[in-house]
């Protein structure tokens, strides 16, 4: 009873409004600017990196998502009066293990894939390495990517997801808008630019492999791991002219970017396999439920963990 655990805290629609809309409206006059522009994103990028570094652009793009991080943290805290703890997870405490094992995982999926591109098509990589400039990326990295993707985690599937689960009693309903405007969070990027909207469909895929895992396991730690382990070893090991995080990663992608079916290879063949490897780990049954059943009411969780208490 993941999304249930938001009655732990004070509830009131405009409590849970006022986070994501407020996100949402930054990110449409983003991307208004962006689409009004004359420049190329591209070519604008570069001048701020040739200015100021890449280490420095980096944690000045990452800078307003740490942010968010705490004022997420901050406002369940202080506004729906909402331990932490239930925002993360219906466990009694949060699940370190979970978490680990998903950063793991996919990490180590991340770094086999990689190098298995990298071998049999090496035209396409440049070695990039360089250990002055890579030391204080890994410093960079390893502090601000997880609090980054936590606070994407945090706002979509926690917040907006126990919200909207709340005040439409379903799961099917948050498990669609989160998902969608996770995707659409990311139209603003380069990658959009520089490939088109059909980008879209993995970074939407990407949410709904995100909010099955969260809803299936009843708590935010393995998506938490998975973002963090994805965006991490990405900016550490690959990076290219075209991306939202350019960084002095181990190797340069060169290639000519293109949209083709390995867009759709992770939503449609990775994630069902990362889903079935997961299920059998943790023991998921009964999916239907879990993904498209009824969110209980106040009265009934009160009645409930009241019950289970009395039995502990």
């Amino acid at each position: 009873m993941y999304i249930e655990q938001g009655y732990k805290g004070e509830i009131g629609l405009w409590k849970y409004l006022f986070l994501p809309l407020g996100f949402i409206g930054f990110m449409i006059y983003n991307y208004v600017l962006t689409l009004n522009s004359d420049i190329n994103m591209e070519d604008a990028m570069q001048q701020i990196i040739d200015q100021f570094g890449t280490n420095l652009v980096l944690i000045i793009l990452l800078a307003p998502l740490v942010l968010g991080f705490f004022v997420v943290l901050g406002w369940t805290w202080l506004i729906h009066q909402q331990s932490i703890t239930s925002l993360t997870t219906s466990r009694k405490r949060v699940d370190w293990k979970r978490i680990m094992f998903a950063f793991g995982l996919w990490g180590g999926i991340t770094i086999l894939l990689t190098g298995v591109d990298i071998y049999f098509s090496p035209e396409n990589y440049e070695f990039n390495f360089n250990w002055v400039k890579f030391i204080p990326l890994a410093v960079s990295a390893i502090l601000l990517i997880p609090l980054q993707t936590s606070f994407e985690e945090y706002l979509f599937r926690a917040h907006m997801m126990q919200g909207l689960g709340i005040w439409t009693k379903t799961k099917w309903i948050p498990l669609v808008v989160t998902s969608t405007l996770f995707g659409l969070m990311h139209i603003a990027n380069p990658e959009v630019e520089k490939l088109g909207h059909g980008i879209l469909t993995f970074y939407i895929g990407t949410g709904f492999f995100l909010g099955i895992l969260t809803l299936m396991d009843e708590g935010l730690e393995l998506a938490l791991g998975f973002h963090a382990a994805n965006n991490l070893i990405t900016a550490l090991l690959v990076t290219a002219d075209w991306t939202a995080f350019q960084t002095d990663s181990i190797y340069k992608d060169i290639s000519e970017p293109a949209l083709g079916w390995d867009v759709l290879i992770p939503v449609f063949v990775v994630y069902p396999i990362l889903l079935f490897i997961f299920s059998k780990k943790y023991g998921w049954t009964n999916w239907k439920e879990r993904l498209f059943g009824r969110v209980i009411t106040k009265e009934e969780f009160v009645a409930i963990t009241d019950g289970e208490s009395d039995l502990a």
